[in-house]
């Protein structure tokens, strides 16, 4: 078998006002760096309603139907746009993590990489922010446990932000485990330590402003132990690359070799627990030259793992 890597043209159809970080030189950058690798690259299909409907009310989606604009862009917050090409690229993106989970589990792919935009993880219940519209980590874990009848999934989330819509839509699920490092103080203020959740399965690991490499893979390996004790029976990384050194948007001064650690730390732990099985989705990364990098080392490191 092989990675799998799901995308689709929609994605360039979600275009940001200019200057916005989130813009769609993003995608571009990434699909030129997975241009040469020998990848099953799938279509990432729009996301049934019911898919979307696990992680988040039907007001909800039926709101940012009703805010999709014909022209022009809708804001709906300061940071988080719709353009008329936006509701396409969101519903292929939650379609994408659907369609990843499916191939997985199905043995399609040993594991699988959704290159898509906007990203998902600060997209809480019944809220857009931060860049996000739809939890697609949240539906794809959710995906894996109802339609697939999975006992338990763990999400990681190692990008620099913390993805607070992801533990918004699962720490109420005992099912499912999330884990994630960031720089703290940073956007969007939560991802406390201290805050594990009510069923005792999230972790929150706060990192400084500089901290770097040596920080950051201490606390993933304290991280990992704590993942491979809940067993579960999937893998999906929330990966962010704005962590990286170069990223404008903050400042933990990671390098590109720092993602290549990480993912190869997760996918020996997946491999122990579950059979390698691991579904990749992007999230942040917003320099275009350390986006491309991370991200075509992150994808090495799944190929090097598979088959």
């Amino acid at each position: 078998m092989s990675t799998a890597l799901i995308s689709h043209p929609d994605s360039a159809g979600h275009v940001t006002p200019p200057g916005h970080p989130e813009q769609l030189a993003r995608i571009d950058a990434v699909m030129e760096a997975l241009e040469d690798m020998d990848l099953l690259r799938l279509a990432a299909p729009m996301a049934a309603e019911d898919d979307l409907l696990r992680a988040h009310p039907k007001s909800y989606v039926e709101s940012l139907r009703a805010a999709a604009p014909e022209e022009g862009w809708h804001s709906l917050d300061a940071d988080t746009h719709m353009s008329p090409g936006t509701l396409a690229a969101a519903w292929r993106g939650a379609g994408a993590a659907v369609r990843a989970v499916d191939a997985v589990l199905g043995g399609e792919a040993d594991n699988a990489f959704c290159a898509m935009r906007p990203p998902g993880h600060h997209a809480e219940r019944e809220t857009a922010m931060g860049f996000c519209l739809l939890g697609n980590a949240a539906i794809a874990a959710l995906h894996a446990l109802d339609h697939h009848g999975l006992s338990r999934v763990a999400i990681l989330d190692f990008d620099v932000h913390h993805g607070n819509g992801t533990q918004d839509l699962v720490e109420g699920d005992p099912r499912i485990l999330f884990a994630s490092t960031h720089q703290m103080p940073l956007y969007p203020g939560t991802g406390d330590p201290s805050d594990s959740g009510p069923h005792g399965t999230v972790i929150n690991v706060a990192l400084r402003e500089g901290d770097g490499s040596t920080a950051f893979r201490a606390a993933w390996e304290r991280i990992l132990p704590r993942v491979e004790a809940h067993r579960p029976e999937l893998i999906v990384i929330s990966a962010g690359f704005d962590a990286h050194r170069d990223d404008p948007l903050a400042s933990l001064e990671l390098r590109t070799s720092d993602f290549q650690w990480v993912t190869g730390a997760i996918c020996d732990m997946a491999e122990r627990v579950c059979g390698g099985k691991v579904v990749s989705l992007l999230e942040g990364g917003y320099d275009l030259d350390a986006l491309a990098d991370g991200v075509r080392a992150h994808v090495s490191v799944l190929m090097e793992r598979g088959g």
